[in-house]
């Protein structure tokens, strides 16, 4: 019987980033591709029969595949110089929870599955929790197959080389209908947990959040031979959406918008920028907050072209509105593992995709530092443990 910090351990080699630190790991690539190798002969080892769907997303079935199955998972992928928890933890735990229950002789009463989801963070392809948004049809599968990575590559072309077929990527009615209920372990990416002084809650929502791409195009030259006032530099206008993001959102409640990407073309130090592109991330509490925060960034960024003589184009990549998990299912999920707290979330999660089609739940587990996508991500060994304790009570409760 594993624990997850030893789990954790088995995979703590794969995908590390010796310049950013941490680790990225992303859809498809040589580390994820490595994990969800590890995860398949750990599933095979617990007697589990694994699938792929035609997405991408791993299932492990213990017994027969059936409809109305619980079903429990994670994802393997992070974001560039991630931390350790996000996502593995998951889904270690859930490999470790089986163990539990095999132990003390549980047989499940229903379906029963444990779930890996492809490129949920988007590190690789830009939009995330892909691989739930093709199976529930959130994203329409010829958008998706598009999508191009850093390298030019796009989703098809990796699928193909995954062994996957890009044809009958898309809305899997079929899988889809095989969820009963869905129930999400996770490591906190806040401090919520850490103020209640407990190792385990229950998620009650998730913010609207989505993601902008900027591009701001002006007119590439020469560094040393362009003088100030002759110059149209898209770098500007990019640089005060920067700023307008900060205040934009400080200016509203529960609102966050964050540029974590920017990318200057051609991208040389004596060069001025022929464009740029920004990306930027906002969330807050409900849609209608969420697009005020980005209408009045965009007008900020408009304005700021126009006044260095830039165009600017505006493209919505990925979007989702509030969640609210099933209220009936969080009572049941607080009740096997004795009333533990409820406290939202600004991160998004497979969980908060799939809730618009099934009833489903998250558990996190404290995080003492805070800090998420980032390495300095932690969750003590004991608080993983309980998370594991909690998640087999879960699991027992709802499938027995």
């Amino acid at each position: 019987m594993s624990t997850a910090t030893e789990l954790l351990s088995a995979i703590k080699d794969v995908g590390t980033d010796s310049t950013r630190g941490g680790y990225s790991r992303h859809g498809y690539d040589t580390a994820e591709l490595e994990l969800r190798e590890w995860f398949t002969a750990e599933a095979g080892n617990r007697g589990l029969d694994v699938e792929v769907d035609r997405n991408g997303n791993i299932w492990a079935w213990w017994g027969e595949p059936g409809p109305d199955a619980l079903v429990t998972g994670s994802h393997l992928d992070s974001v560039p110089g991630g931390g350790a928890f996000d996502g593995p933890l998951g889904v270690v735990s859930g490999l470790a929870a089986v163990d539990m229950l095999q132990a003390k002789g549980f047989k499940p009463g229903r379906p029963l599955a444990l779930m890996v989801f492809a490129e949920e963070e988007g590190g690789r392809f830009g939009v995330p929790c892909l691989g739930s948004r093709l199976l529930t049809g959130a994203i329409a599968a010829e958008q998706a197959l598009a999508l191009t990575d850093p390298a030019g590559d796009t989703l098809a072309d990796v699928l193909r080389a995954a062994g996957l077929d890009p044809e009958r990527v898309g809305k899997d009615e079929e899988a889809l209908g095989r969820i009963g209920r869905f129930v999400e372990l996770h490591v906190e990416q806040g401090r919520g947990l850490v103020d209640l002084a407990t190792p385990v809650g229950v998620a009650t929502s998730i913010l609207a959040h989505g993601r902008w791409r900027f591009r701001f195009s002006g007119e590439g030259n020469h560094a040393g031979a362009t003088p100030m006032g002759s110059r149209r530099d898209p770098m500007l206008p990019a640089s005060q959406l920067v700023l307008s993001a900060r205040w934009a959102a400080s200016s509203m409640d529960g609102a966050r918008a964050t540029v974590g990407r920017l990318e200057p073309i051609p991208g040389g130090t004596n060069v001025i920028a022929s464009a740029v592109d920004v990306w930027l991330d906002a969330r807050a509490p409900n849609d209608g907050r969420t697009r005020t925060v980005v209408e009045r960034i965009t007008a900020a960024a408009k304005q700021a072209a126009r006044d260095e003589g830039c165009e600017v184009t505006v493209t919505e990549e990925s979007y989702g509105d509030a969640v609210h998990f099933d209220s009936a299912l969080r009572e049941e999920v607080a009740e096997a593992i004795g009333q533990a707290p409820g406290l939202p979330t600004g991160a998004g999660h497979d969980a908060g995709i799939l809730a618009a089609h099934v009833p489903t739940a998250m558990l996190f587990v404290r995080n003492p530092t805070g800090v998420s996508h980032a390495p300095a991500e932690h969750a003590e060994s004991g608080d993983c443990e309980a998370g594991v304790v909690a998640l087999s009570k879960v699991l027992e409760k709802l499938a027995g």
